[in-house]
């Protein structure tokens, strides 16, 4: 697969800007952390070549000089709210950033629970994190909020949060997703720092969109497509049109909110350091494009796995067919349909001629193989094993697993744990084929292939269970299916 973008040129320049931001505003810079810090695969995989990671290395080239706030939404813990991509709670999440970033010798100076009003478990986890020796900070909901500018900038708004002490020149404010207050946190601290007489400044990280590619680029579309269910709209960015006679771009929340931020910086400044939305950013994505068409087509494929996304989410009950609309029309401002991806077409086409579910998945090297379901195997599961003897070069008629050896599994599926299916699973038949290996040199070859399937496309004919979709996850596969759901199986 083509590499379109230049992780290295990246962490460099990326870094460089940051420190110059730094620079420009003397004593301190709190940086908005938006988008994922780590595992960012939606721009690993729009922008091939791009490293999930990047972001998080990119910060420890600066780690001398940088502490990390972490802010969480009470009103989110005393809900529950779930990471969607990793099944984990927000506050979890808290707990699971410290210590990724701790491990990786960042500095986490600290915790904010914004919105707070003596949520029990919002108070029960901060008693948590200080049994921990974490400090955590308390801001407030401020009445009005974020039109009121006159009660935000004084001692009843900003003013009654708790200051958040800091001893490093860059302040990355991160959270665990949407909504929890970021900005906020940090137009706070500007409010107190100026109080007290330190020259403090804001910028803010975000990835996409990617504000020096046109409106329409696959890549910022594919963007839409990721926040589909947000609402977020890529836009010219006005302001920034009419301050310099220059086209970018930025999203409408960004844009909507600038008047006030505006006014808000001038509450607390007397004048607002930054004439537009793109100004306030510092993201060099765009500069670390090295080929354009390779990153076109990334994202046109990423903007079909998104359309079986939300598909499949309201053929299972739990999402929302504006957002399957929404993309349905970038697919049609891109130009592309379900059918322009290989693996897609190649599934569909099996399953059809055969009357069964089929599966299929694409190589690195372009190559496509198939499955179908059969009395012993779903046919996500005959795929992996199919995949597997193709990387491994292991002849397609070989077994890899004995009949013999399916079939107590099934048993055990059917007979003992009340099942109703007995095919096997994706990950019933990797650990199968795993206790092959011990014996059988083929199937020991075709095992040590799993990494390279990282990467790969997969489409299959209609829905899998959670488990499937969960293994697939797990081996770093690219997979999207027809939203057509199959008799639920235990």
């Amino acid at each position: 697969m083509r590499v379109g973008f230049d992780n290295e040129k990246y962490l460099k320049m990326q870094s460089a800007h940051i420190m110059e931001r730094i620079e420009k505003f003397g004593d301190k810079l709190y940086l908005e952390f938006g988008g994922k810090l780590f595992d960012d695969f939606h721009a690993s995989r729009v922008l091939p070549g791009f490293e999930p990671d990047s972001k998080l290395r990119m910060l420890m080239k600066l780690s001398d000089r940088a502490e990390i706030v972490i802010v969480i939404n009470a009103a989110d813990i005393e809900k529950n709210k779930i990471r969607g991509d990793l099944g984990i709670t927000y506050d979890e999440d808290v707990q699971r950033l410290m210590q990724e970033f701790e491990s990786r010798g960042l500095y986490v100076g600290s915790v904010v629970l914004t919105h707070y009003a003596g949520q029990i478990r919002a108070a029960e986890f901060k008693e948590r994190l200080e049994k921990k020796n974490v400090k955590v900070y308390l801001h407030y909901t401020i009445e009005g909020y974020p039109s009121n500018i006159p009660l935000i900038v004084s001692d009843d708004g900003f003013g009654r949060n708790e200051y958040i002490e800091t001893t490093r020149p860059l302040v990355v404010v991160t959270a665990p997703g949407p909504g929890s207050g970021k900005m906020a946190t940090c137009l706070s601290q500007l409010y107190h720092d100026n109080k007290r007489g330190i020259k403090a400044g804001y910028a803010k990280y975000e990835t996409f969109p990617i504000w020096n590619l046109p409106l329409k680029h696959p890549v910022n579309l594919a963007y839409e497509a990721a926040t589909a269910d947000l609402n977020d709209v890529n836009m010219i960015d006005p302001f920034h049109l009419e301050a310099y006679g220059e086209t970018t771009v930025n999203y409408n929340r960004d844009i909507e909110i600038f008047p006030v931020l505006n006014a808000i910086f001038e509450g607390i400044y007397g004048e607002n350091p930054y004439k537009s939305p793109t100004d306030m950013g510092v993201n060099m994505a765009g500069n670390c494009i090295i080929d354009d068409e390779a990153c076109k087509e990334a994202s046109y494929m990423e903007i079909i796995r998104r359309y079986y996304k939300a598909a499949g989410d309201v053929a299972r009950g739990k999402g929302s067919e504006n957002e399957v609309y929404k993309i349905e029309l970038l697919m049609k401002q891109a130009r592309i349909t379900t059918e322009d991806r290989k693996v897609t077409v190649a599934a569909n086409e099996r399953a059809e001629k055969l009357g069964v579910p089929a599966a299929a998945i694409e190589f690195a090297d372009g190559k496509i193989i198939t499955s179908k379901t059969t009395s012993l195997l779903g046919a996500s599961a005959a795929l992996l094993l199919n995949a597997l003897k193709y990387l491994g070069g292991v002849d397609h008629d070989t077994h890899l697993i004995s009949p013999a050896a399916i079939e107590p599994i099934q048993e055990l599926k059917t007979r003992y744990l009340g099942g109703t299916n007995p095919r096997l699973h994706t990950d019933e038949v990797l650990i199968a084929l795993a206790i092959s290996a011990t014996t059988d040199p083929n199937a020991r070859k075709a095992l040590e292939q799993i990494p390279a399937l990282t990467g790969c496309q997969v489409h299959t004919s209609v829905m899998l269970s959670d488990v499937d979709m969960r293994t697939f996850k797990k081996l770093g596969v690219d997979l999207t299916s027809e939203p057509i759901l199959k008799g639920k199986s235990k």
